[in-house]
């Protein structure tokens, strides 16, 4: 009976054991996929989430202890128990000890009482006859087993096969490592019935059973099992900046007294009548989607990635005054917009269409300029800024009402009221023979520090491209990128072809070098 209370016992620890594993593999759930692509509620979701995973690792690790703790005292409890069990059994075995001696003694004492009496009987009536009673009454006498000898006692394990043969290793399925199950430590062996009360467990004493270690509780769900189909295409909160953060600073180089100070608009509209692609006729000509993010164009109305000087000549435009030439630039997308959710480069979001595009041609500070050649191609920015690094950089975002302020490589956060602006501007030092180059660089540079064209050069018209739109509030919106940039703010470009009548270009290099505003 006692061995199989012990057994019971062991068997309700390792139960406990085993909750604490189960508990152990609890984990919390991550949050649900993000139903838009808004980076400020793509970072909340993260934070939450993180923020969830580390309450459900406390919520285990207390529960475990708990759990734990439980196991332990129980284990406590039935070691008591065993003890006292093994004290009593110990106790009673020494009291039937001494009971069995006092009645052995007892009859002892009345043999040799009646020894004594044969004897003084017989040597009253017979001397020769004292001698057989002496004999007579010495075999008389009985012999104890004296219980320190009892061969039982001195070997416990000579009659329990369970302690030369302990019961096979139990195993428990660990939520720790997959597939891979831990051993767990067999019961501990109950001890024998000993002749005069039970006694302890074997050899090693009250042995309580071993629990199995406690594993490492499950990992929290990595990025890919707790993933945000938002969280990796950006931008960051971190690519954000309050406008009134940024300081003032100075865009545009003084103008000298040689220099030309005139300007001329071409007035092409915002692009109402929806002239979108994702391709780049100048960087990657005859390729559809060359680009891989979309477009507005203004202009020219027949400008894609198969656009040849020919084709341009001969389409029509947005522009007044006859100008065909071509001007493009990355979308702008509010993020808060459950759109385009599906494209394959990750420009998701609803399309901002800009409030205003202003294409200004500008003189330069220390010289005249001269025409364009015609089918001149340029760019400014660099798409690939991002991991390219911002050596041919150009981005300068603003906010109407804070245009001394500029960011070259963050989101402007505008007051409410106030719209943001981007200010695209491309290089004006011409080498003078040209119309594009291997890299789409060399053949037009930027003017120097001081704004002069560097020696071998001539100043051309600098077309600056500004872009004003109405954003959501917050870190919401983003520029269309290549996918590996991430919408980084620094990607920022734009694209030019000159496909201006020779009749027209005239004109603007007349009203710049006349100091004229037309």
């Amino acid at each position: 009976m006692t061995r199989s209370r012990r057994m019971a016992a062991a068997v309700s620890a390792l139960a406990v054991v085993a909750g604490g594993l189960v508990s152990a593999a609890v984990i919390g759930v991550g949050p649900a996929l993000a139903d838009h692509c808004d980076p400020a509620q793509a970072s909340q979701e993260q934070q939450q989430g993180q923020r969830n995973r580390n309450n459900n690792r406390n919520q285990n690790q207390d529960q475990q202890q708990d759990q734990d703790q439980q196991g332990q005292d129980q284990n406590q409890q039935q070691q008591d128990q065993n003890q006292n069990q093994d004290q009593n059994g110990q106790n009673q075995g020494q009291n039937n000890n001494q009971d069995q001696n006092q009645q052995d003694q007892n009859q002892q004492d009345q043999n040799n009482n009646q020894q004594q009496n044969g004897q003084q009987q017989n040597n009253q009536q017979n001397g020769d006859q004292q001698q057989n009673a002496d004999q007579q009454g010495q075999g008389g006498g009985r012999a104890v087993l004296d219980p320190a000898q009892n061969p039982d006692a001195q070997n416990p394990d000579a009659q329990n096969p369970d302690a030369q043969n302990p019961d096979p290793e139990q195993t428990a399925e660990t939520f720790g490592r997959r597939n891979r199950p831990t051993r767990n430590p067999g019961q501990g062996n109950n001890g024998n019935n000993g002749n005069n009360g039970n006694n302890g467990n074997n050899g090693n004493g009250n042995a309580s059973p071993t629990p199995s270690p406690t594993p490492s509780p499950t990992p929290s769900p990595t990025a890919s099992e707790d993933h945000n189909e938002c969280a990796d295409l950006g931008p960051f909160v971190e690519d954000f900046v309050d406008i009134r953060r940024v300081a003032p600073r100075q865009l545009d180089a003084r103008i000298g007294r040689g220099g030309s100070r005139g300007t001329f608009v071409s007035a092409c509209g915002t692009n109402r009548n929806g002239h979108n692609n994702p391709d780049n006729f100048i960087v990657a000509p005859g390729v559809s989607n060359g680009a891989h993010h979309l477009h507005d164009y203004v202009g020219n109305l027949s400008t894609d990635g198969f656009s040849t000087d020919e084709s341009l000549a001969a389409a029509g435009t947005t522009c007044r005054l006859g100008d065909k030439s071509t001007y493009f630039w990355p979308v702008l997308r509010d993020r808060k917009v459950d759109v385009n959710t599906e494209d394959a480069d990750g420009n998701v979001g609803q399309v901002l269409r800009a409030r205003s595009v202003t294409l200004q041609f500008r003189g330069n500070a220390t010289s005249q300029v001269v025409a364009m050649p015609r089918f001149l191609r340029l760019i400014t920015g660099d798409a690939k800024a991002a991991t390219n690094g911002a050596g041919n950089a150009r981005a300068a975002w603003s906010c109407t009402g804070f245009q001394n302020r500029i960011s070259p490589d963050k989101y402007p956060l505008c007051p409410r009221g106030s719209q943001v602006v981007r200010i695209l501007d491309f290089p004006s030092c011409w080498d003078g023979q040209n119309t594009d180059s291997a890299n789409h660089r060399t053949h037009v540079v930027f003017p120097g520090q001081g704004g002069a064209c560097p020696q071998g050069t001539k100043a051309v018209p600098a077309l600056r491209m500004t872009l004003t739109y109405s954003v959501p509030q917050g870190p919401s919106f983003a520029v269309d990128a290549f996918p590996e940039q991430k919408h980084n703010p620094i990607t920022d470009h734009a694209d030019f072809a000159n496909v201006m009548p020779d009749r027209l270009m005239q004109f603007v290099v007349s009203c710049i070098n006349r100091g004229r505003r037309c």
